[in-house]
């Protein structure tokens, strides 16, 4: 569908008012639903295509995560670099309520409420990375200081070791 790749997400939408620098990419004639699956759809490395993760703390708060998408989230990383003794991953039903968007569409941009957001540190070593543009279908491509420039950013290691 030719005009399926011409819409603009509210992502987009908060990007072009914050001036920001970013490409729009479509993935969704494909039948990608995994992360490295979409890594393929883009013909991109899945070091640098990055899934949004949102995680509850301990204390009750709310942490985003964005590691590479091959990658799984290592819990006591996260909770040490959100300051918490533990993070878990929140529900699938509780994504939508509190963010405003569903699984495999999450964006760490435009979320109902702005909650501490972490990188994996891999990200700096690329010049743009991929992530979510708050649908299905669809992704941002951008610098992460350009997106530090939008959402306030933290560097970590946050990814299980490799074995």
């Amino acid at each position: 569908m030719k005009d399926q790749k011409l819409q603009k997400t509210n992502v987009y939408r908060l990007l072009d008012q914050a001036g920001a620098v970013y490409t729009q990419h479509y993935y969704g004639d494909t039948e990608a639903v995994s992360g490295t699956e979409v890594a393929e759809a883009l013909h991109e490395d899945p070091d640098r295509v990055f899934k949004t993760l949102v995680t509850a703390g301990r204390s009750g708060e709310h942490y985003v995560f964005m590691i590479p998408v091959a990658e799984e989230l290592d819990l006591r990383k996260a909770a040490s670099a959100a300051g918490e003794k533990s993070v878990g991953m929140i529900k699938a039903r509780e994504l939508l309520p509190l963010t405003g968007y569903i699984h495999g569409g999450c964006s760490p941009i435009g979320m109902k409420k702005q909650f501490a957001t972490f990188v994996d540190e891999t990200a700096l070593l690329y010049d743009t990375v991929f992530f979510s543009a708050g649908k299905i279908g669809y992704q941002v491509e951008m610098s992460v200081s350009d997106l530090e420039a939008v959402i306030p950013l933290k560097y970590a290691d946050l990814t299980e070791e490799r074995r």
